[in-house]
């Protein structure tokens, strides 16, 4: 007989974005409809077409761990442990309470310790090998965001990097809750990061032609309008606690709302679009939906990857379609990236984050920026304005290079 799953709920929730490093602050910002596009300020950009990203403000890393450890630490590192430590703080987890090998940690980062690498090329170059930080590696791959966090709060479960390119957040919080719920963990603290705003990532997007060349930044991010032209490079960290829904009532827990559905699929199509008709994506919102146990007239509200290039947005528009039917014509969409850009391996983090809020408050927030749709762009993509609703269960959607298509499907919780 199959063991029966066991419910998964969100206790926790930290946030390290362009408009606010902390999880009120963001909402605050998603509320007021608060542009986080503006001037790279990282480096020199007399030479790129590409102007403009969604940088992080006023993020001081002592400010949430030993300034000894931050040195030791990526950005993205650091981005992961400040945000993690808020979601743990909300949380109430005390780990003295708890068997340390029960909660794990499921943190990833697309691309890692970017920077570092390019800084370590200059110094290989201009001074030889010696000269090269002896903490280039732990500080460059990507796993080392997972394993800050694990050493940093003392997890000593199962702690894993997933990498799925754009997909990365929402994966990674993805496999913590299958990890719940097949009983290989009580807790897992599980979200993206990334910090890639350098020389080689804004070039090396940009000779692909992904990212947007406007100069003007309430035009940049624009999902689904018809003038869209591609994305804005952002970079932050989206970290829930994921728990055992009768282990979070044990210890008198916030319960903030409840995981109920994950679908992963892949394109197996190309390295950098979507499949044309949205059949990938389409499946993973089905598994989630299906999982959930609810028809596609019970979805509320749908936080799209809406990267704001041409294929992506169409394509996934054709999923909706696909998914939901008839229901797609009446379903809230909307794109946090129209305020933040794309964060890449932690856009799927922060953008289940709103979902949860979604519920929360429920407040459906404006796709910014965005004024006309595409003509095949055919669904309410909250245009205009935001909507005040009753949110019962929302879907987010990840896409990532290399065809990886993840959805997670959360819900008000009931006892």
């Amino acid at each position: 007989m199959a063991q029966e799953k066991r419910r998964v709920v969100v206790t926790g929730m930290g946030a390290i974005t362009p408009i606010g490093n902390s999880v009120e602050a963001f909402w605050q910002s998603v509320r007021e409809g608060k542009l986080g596009i503006g001037e790279i300020t990282k480096f020199d950009t007399t030479d790129y077409k590409v102007k403009i990203a969604a940088e992080v403000k006023d993020f001081v890393a002592k400010d949430y761990m030993d300034f000894k450890a931050a040195k030791r630490m990526s950005a993205f590192s650091q981005f992961a442990v400040a945000a993690a430590k808020e979601a743990i703080d909300q949380s109430g987890l005390d780990m003295t309470k708890e068997n340390p090998f029960r909660v794990g940690v499921s943190v990833g980062s697309g691309i890692g310790g970017l920077l570092d690498m390019e800084e370590a090329h200059s110094r290989l170059v201009e001074k030889g090998p010696s000269r090269v930080k002896p903490l280039l590696v732990p500080m460059m791959i990507t796993n080392m965001a997972a394993g800050n966090v694990s050493i940093m709060f003392g997890l000593k479960g199962k702690s894993i990097n997933v990498v799925t390119a754009c997909a990365t957040g929402t994966q990674s919080i993805g496999e913590a809750y299958r990890t719940i719920q097949c009983g290989d963990a009580e807790v897992m603290v599980a979200g993206g990061t990334e910090s890639s705003i350098t020389p080689v990532g804004v070039a090396g997007f940009s000779s692909l032609t992904a990212l947007t060349t406007e100069e003007n930044p309430a035009r940049a991010s624009i999902p689904f309008d018809k003038d869209r032209s591609g994305f804005v490079m952002g970079e932050g960290a989206g970290i829930v606690v994921l728990e055992e829904l009768e282990h979070a009532k044990a210890r008198g827990a916030e319960i903030l709302a409840e995981v109920v559905g994950y679908g992963a699929t892949s394109d197996a199509y190309h390295i950098t679009s979507p499949a044309e008709d949205g059949s990938g994506a389409a499946e993973a919102m089905r598994l989630a939906i299906a999982e959930a146990g609810v028809a596609p007239e019970e979805v509320d509200y749908i936080n799209a990857h809406g990267t704001s290039t041409h294929h992506n947005d169409l394509f996934e528009t054709r999923a909706i379609h696909l998914a939901l039917g008839e229901a797609a014509k009446k379903v809230h969409v909307n794109s946090t990236k129209s305020m933040i850009g794309h964060l890449l391996g932690a856009a799927g983090g922060v953008e289940f984050i709103t979902c949860v809020k979604s519920i929360q408050d429920g407040y459906i927030h404006q796709t910014i920026g965005s004024v006309a749709a595409d003509e095949e762009c055919d669904l309410d993509y909250t245009f205009g304005k935001g909507v005040s609703t009753d949110v019962n269960f929302a879907i987010s959607n990840s896409l990532g290079f290399g065809g990886h298509n993840a959805t997670l499907a959360v819900r008000k919780y009931v006892e």
